[in-house]
């Protein structure tokens, strides 16, 4: 009997899964394995529900958006089952001998890292790819998405400088970036807009209404703001990181769990804070002011040539590690080619916008406010 390996997409769609998924697949093809697909992310594991990914199967996805596969969200050690949450790794352990698989790769983003590498303590053979829009993804210098959806994001801002122009408003932009602020600021820097604003940068309304001020008196009655979905005033920020380091130093799951509720009342507190933020400059300015919410439509359509290359790149690693049988790594990107990072090292962390990062110091150069 050939060796088989198991693959799926968990977490939020993202372009480039589908060349990941092909390259892998057709990698580990060439080295005499058999590849099956479970459908659905880890609900698909628990449900065996397969896909065998050979031929037919894989022609002609290259070029397209999402995952051929399918994706949830759903985490194997806390997944709803009828009406109660339940730890379905044991399912997950028996359907991987059932399948007779020798590993599983798992492409995901953050939370995809952390679920994996339970798996992999848990004795199974465990290779990841790292996905996602927010290129948030700790030890790899980018994820495959994320050249895609900064494009989206881009060609937005190219379009919304035109209507901002033509009717003297102020366009606020909401892009993606719940924690980091890699998309807002890359696509804020390559969109020209006026004002960027990321979750790593606490911001203040008055000196982004008296940045704005400035431009109208300069003569310029327009105004981009390129905000992430994430991003908070100072003070409201405070409040949310205190939160957060409260869990992380949290010694027992009770105090865990009250600091986990916080944020999560929090973040439902905050989650109109682009369209405060719009109000509020609409009445310091005397600018109409507009919001556009990019939502989801980052995540979709053709992926570029970039996100193809380094999904393709990524997935023959992935066959290559494990035909090597190394497990318990993501392959994370590393200049033009591929590193090995084991997952202890990736699970749990976050890259974030350091303060010193070129980006940043370009932004400032150029005349972008920051907020702060």
């Amino acid at each position: 009997m050939s060796k088989q390996i198991g693959i799926l997409t968990a977490g939020g769609d993202s372009p480039g899964l589908n060349a990941a998924i092909r390259s892998t697949a057709r990698g580990l093809d060439r080295y005499g394995y058999s590849v099956i697909g479970f459908k659905d992310g880890f609900k698909g594991l628990v449900e065996n529900r397969t896909i065998r990914l050979k031929g037919d199967n894989l022609s002609g996805i290259l070029t397209q958006g999402g995952t051929i596969l399918g994706t949830s969200r759903d985490k194997p050690h806390k997944m709803l089952v009828g009406s109660q949450i339940r730890n379905m790794t044991d399912v997950i352990i028996e359907n991987y001998r059932n399948n007779h698989l020798d590993a599983l790769v798992c492409i995901g983003g953050g939370g995809t890292q952390k679920n994996a590498y339970r798996l992999h303590k848990a004795g199974l053979n465990i290779v990841t790819l790292p996905k996602t829009i927010d290129n948030d993804i700790a030890r790899t210098e980018t994820s495959f998405g994320f050249d895609t959806a900064m494009s989206i994001a881009t060609e937005a801002i190219d379009r919304l400088h035109s209507t901002a122009h033509s009717h003297h408003r102020i366009i606020v932009v909401e892009i993606m970036g719940h924690r980091a602020g890699w998309l807002a600021l890359g696509a804020g820097i390559a969109g020209g807009a006026d004002v960027i604003l990321i979750p790593e940068i606490p911001y203040d309304i008055n000196k982004i209404s008296n940045a704005i001020l400035a431009r109208v008196k300069g003569g310029k009655n327009f105004s981009i703001v390129a905000v992430s979905e994430g991003c908070l005033p100072i003070k409201e920020s405070k409040k949310m990181n205190d939160a957060r380091i409260a869990k992380d130093n949290a010694k027992n799951k009770k105090i865990k769990q009250k600091a986990r509720e916080e944020i999560a009342r929090l973040e439902h507190k905050y989650r109109n804070y682009t369209l405060q933020l719009s109000t509020q400059l609409e009445e310091v300015t005397g600018l109409e002011s507009r919001v556009t919410i990019l939502g989801h439509f980052q995540r979709g359509g053709t992926p570029s040539a970039i996100d193809r290359l380094l999904g393709t790149t990524l997935g023959t690693v992935a066959a290559e590690t494990i035909h090597k049988e190394k497990f318990g790594v993501m392959i994370a990107a590393k200049e033009d080619g591929a590193e090995l990072v084991p997952l202890e090292k990736v699970a749990g962390f976050k890259k974030l916008v350091p303060m010193d990062h070129p980006w940043i110091q370009s932004a400032r150069m150029v005349g972008t406010n920051l907020g702060d």
